[in-house]
């Protein structure tokens, strides 16, 4: 009975098909390339390469001291504080931003003219429909964070 041969094909180095593609890099990509070596130069001549070799050298201790850092009580009510400021920034129609940045920037041309409004002209501003509105608004932040600091 006859035998089967064998074929054995050797396996193509996965590898191979990487260098092949790594040997064309430079001609493909020569200016990409010379960009990358500036920023990289950059980097070495501002120190940024070597700090950031240092810290992956001790990665366990710069971990510590920023955990150390973070858990500390002031730096946990920070955090918080800034998330609230967040979601109220988000909460807020960019509208009403917009018109208090517009007010502030008045306001202050308005407190920088050489000679201040008389108390009369102070009183009618402040009696004012949008004088009247912003007081009652402000009126109503104000109760309600009382509210909330009474429990």
């Amino acid at each position: 009975m006859a035998q089967p041969i064998l074929l054995e094909l050797p396996r193509p180095d996965p590898r191979e098909a990487l260098y092949d593609r790594l040997s064309a890099a430079p001609q493909e990509h020569c200016e990409a390339l010379l960009n990358v070596y500036d920023i990289l130069q950059e980097l070495q001549d501002r120190g940024v390469l070597e700090l950031a070799k240092g810290t992956l050298g001790s990665s366990e201790k710069v971990l510590k001291i920023l955990v150390d850092v973070v858990n500390k009580p002031e730096m946990i009510r920070g955090i918080r504080n800034l998330m609230i400021l967040t979601k109220m920034a988000g909460s807020l129609e960019p509208e009403i931003l917009e018109g208090l940045e517009q007010g502030v920037q008045e306001g202050l041309v308005e407190a920088r003219k050489p000679k201040p409004m008389g108390m009369w002209q102070l009183i009618m501003k402040l009696i004012s429909q949008q004088s009247r509105r912003v007081l009652v608004m402000t009126a109503c932040v104000v109760q309600s964070v009382g509210k909330h600091l009474g429990e």
